[in-house]
């Protein structure tokens, strides 16, 4: 039994990332929920991948009817960390800071990333 401990992911929720395959390619925006379910990894990200729902309307919550423009998650794997230093898209690996502890940081600059 696959445990979500076993799923690493190397983008968070709150990062500003970059979408580099599909429909949306090239758009940015920030990570509002990470998903980690049947052994993959789903992103929603904020104003990308935009779908069409078509919702009944409901009485009871006074909800209108009609067809609703939502957010649809997409893969980790098409999708980058934007690196704002060199304007593209970036891989993420991890360094040990002086007081011991793992920080992830860009490949390219060696920079950290969201340094608490």
């Amino acid at each position: 039994m696959l445990n979500k401990q076993s799923l690493k992911c190397k983008i968070k929720q709150g990062d500003e990332v970059i979408i580099i395959a599909g429909k949306d390619k090239g758009k940015q925006g920030v990570v509002k929920h990470v998903l980690r379910k049947n052994n993959s990894i789903k992103l929603l990200i904020e104003g990308a991948n935009l779908v069409k729902k078509h919702v009944k309307p409901n009485p009871n919550k006074n909800e209108p009817g009609g067809v609703v423009s939502k957010e649809a998650y997409l893969d980790i794997s098409n999708v980058k960390i934007y690196n704002s230093a060199i304007g593209k898209g970036d891989r993420v690996g991890f360094k040990f800071l002086d007081d011991g502890r793992k920080a992830r940081c860009f490949k390219s600059t060696g920079e950290l990333i969201n340094a608490e």
